[in-house]
């Protein structure tokens, strides 16, 4: 369908559907038929409208993974998407048998918007990342959202809709204000980093690691320290992001019944992480809150020939895959690709590299073991007998993968969760990382053959593998099994506990501790009082049985 600009209308003769109509059923009925070896496991369900509210990216790919899951298993799904300003140069459109209303923001926003981006990256990849050029970028979506809610040709069409279930995604809150707008019940997909956002969890500090914190579950009283400290630091940064919707929620919502966003985000049925136990440190979790990490994984098919042509000259020795992220080939430097480039040298596998060719400076000549591809079968490949290592840029749905496969990594953050994320693969020992400012030949070449060579890293990763793959349930049948049960019985109050309706005073009972308090020091004053009173009444008997 044609992208919808500001002002066209988004129903005109239901050409805001893809998949649809009889084609779209039989897509559909094929894929329900194929998933029937499972399907079997679920709570059955009435086909329910489900409504998708999603980002560009990899957000992108995760959530339309969840609505593939949904449609397949007999919801209707629709898909709001935006277009023109992903964020990924080499995204590819593909067949989906799901419903979307995609639309498009003004052009000269779109532009402002991804300059703004661009700059926020060239800074973190460059080192130069600061909380406050974060928080520009989040005011430029914030702002994005603000022309989302005046487009009343939109929103009124999807309140028309009538939706039983919104599903959202935390790369941004203004999702959750749709959901709000149209006064439906919603569930949110946590893409990023456990701890990334507060949504009502238990948080003892003393195990749990704040975000930023680059601490294990394993902390030592300065690390406890740490943590405690940066938990007041990480408190105040999240209402800083939140403030930058501020304008937004005064503007479309009427006074006396305007969405508090911390509170919103309590509100959720259910929160589905994009993670697992075999990577997260075992925490406290609240009944509505589901791993489903893995749901990226698919069948494994063979790698294409020219891979696998590359695969067979280095024999046993087998490969090393590199993928570091759709933005690399337009943000990373010549400096950073000339010292990995030399560091892949040094090994004795082939090395096959998500890069782009057409990207490649002229002037640095290629390793003889190395090939560079613009595209490649991730999954497939981190399936192959002969794979040695992936180095990642150690985004969760690369990390999930690895996991998936038992394949020991060396992660190079670039921003974001990344660093969090490997700092739990190095804490699991499946694999290590190396900061981006401390890539140099040969610090990379050593980190690499110490993976490749050190067994204990592939152990952890097969056991990481094990423990990702012996759950009850599939991530998809964990997926469709909550959602089908909060549709049966009408939301998910049951599973919500009412701390998540407490403020913070009460849930940390400090207004107990303020009571007892109290209550000592006046009992001790009262004390002091009534024995000063006796004090005096016996000092003044003596005086008087001495006279």
């Amino acid at each position: 369908m044609p992208e919808v600009r500001e002002g066209e209308d988004i129903l005109a003769s239901g050409a805001n559907t893809r998949g649809g109509g009889a084609e779209g059923q039989e897509v559909t009925d094929r894929k329900r038929r194929q998933a029937g070896s499972t399907s079997h496991l679920l709570p059955s369900c009435l086909p329910a409208h489900l409504l998708g509210c999603q980002c560009s990216g990899s957000h992108h790919l995760l959530l339309d993974r969840v609505s593939q899951i949904l449609q397949d298993h007999g919801h209707n799904v629709t898909m709001l998407h935006q277009r023109g300003n992903s964020f990924i140069s080499d995204f590819k459109e593909k067949e989906i048998s799901y419903q979307v209303i995609p639309w498009l923001p003004p052009e000269d926003y779109n532009k402002r918007l991804k300059n703004n981006f661009d700059f926020f990256i060239e800074e973190a990849l460059g080192g130069r990342y600061t909380f406050g050029k974060f928080l520009k970028f989040m005011e430029q979506v914030g702002l994005q959202c603000s022309h989302f809610l005046r487009r009343s040709d939109i929103m009124d069409s999807l309140k028309n809709e009538n939706f039983d279930l919104v599903i959202v995604e935390n790369f941004d809150y203004c999702p959750f204000l749709v959901a709000e707008k149209l006064g439906k019940p919603f569930v949110s997909i946590l893409s990023s980093s456990f701890g990334a956002i507060d949504f009502g969890l238990p948080n003892p500090l003393s195990y749990v690691p704040v975000l930023h914190s680059l601490l294990t579950d394993h902390m030592d009283f300065w690390g406890r320290v740490k943590n405690f400290l940066m938990f007041f630091d990480f408190t105040m940064k999240q209402r800083q992001i939140q403030s930058a919707y501020d304008n937004t929620i005064k503007e479309h919502f009427p006074e006396g019944s305007r969405p508090v966003l911390s509170h919103l985000l309590k509100k959720a049925e259910l929160w589905f992480v994009n993670s697992d136990f075999a990577l997260e440190f075992a925490r406290p979790l609240l009944p509505n809150t589901v791993y489903v990490g893995g749901l990226m994984a698919r069948p494994v098919t063979p790698v294409p020939q020219e891979f696998e042509n590359f695969i067979a000259k280095f024999g046993d020795s087998g490969f090393v895959l590199v993928a570091l992220g759709s933005m690399v080939s337009t943000f990373q430097s010549q400096e950073l690709l000339r010292e990995m480039n030399s560091a892949f040298a040094h090994l004795s596998q082939g090395v096959i590299w998500k890069y782009k060719p057409s990207h490649w400076p002229k002037d640095v000549k290629l390793a003889a073991n190395v090939k560079i591809v613009d595209w490649l079968p991730q999954n497939d490949l981190l399936a192959h007998p002969r794979i040695r290592l992936f180095v990642t840029h150690g985004g969760m749905n690369s990390i999930m993968e690895a996991i998936q496969h038992g394949v020991p990594m060396v992660g190079i953050p670039l921003f974001g969760d990344q660093t969090e994320n490997l700092v739990r693969v190095e804490a699991k020992k499946f694999g290590v990382s190396i900061p981006l400012k401390q890539i140099k030949e040969e610090t990379l070449a050593v980190k690499m053959k110490q993976v490749i060579e050190d067994k204990r890293y592939k152990s952890a990763a097969v056991a990481a593998s094990i423990i990702r793959r012996s759950h009850p349930l599939t991530p998809a049948q964990r997926l469709v099994g909550w959602i089908n049960h909060i549709l049966q019985t009408g939301g998910a109050a049951h599973l919500k506990a009412h701390a998540l309706q407490q403020p913070w005073h009460e849930q940390y009972l400090l207004d107990i501790f303020l009571f007892l308090l109290v209550v000592t020091l006046g009992t001790l004053w009262l004390c002091g009082k009534l024995l000063g009173m006796v004090a005096r009444w016996l000092c003044g008997a003596r005086k008087l049985k001495k006279a």
